[in-house]
């Protein structure tokens, strides 16, 4: 009976290992494709303000005069 109990047991922290190893992956793969879309968004934004920026970066006085 103990036996039984013992791989019983052993079978549940297995398979709680696994199911939480999952998750992890899935939170990764979840975190790549965020970072994928906030990066064309921001590739987005500077094609579009292009025009823009480049007017606000032109008129910037370095020399301080």
């Amino acid at each position: 009976m103990l036996h039984l109990f013992t791989a019983l047991q052993t079978l549940a922290f297995t398979v709680s290992d696994r199911i939480k190893s999952e998750e992890k992956g899935a939170s990764a793969v979840e975190y790549a494709i965020l970072v994928g879309l906030i990066a064309a968004a921001v590739v987005g934004a500077v094609a579009f303000f292009r025009p823009m920026l480049e007017g606000l970066f032109q008129n910037i006085n370095v020399d301080g005069q």
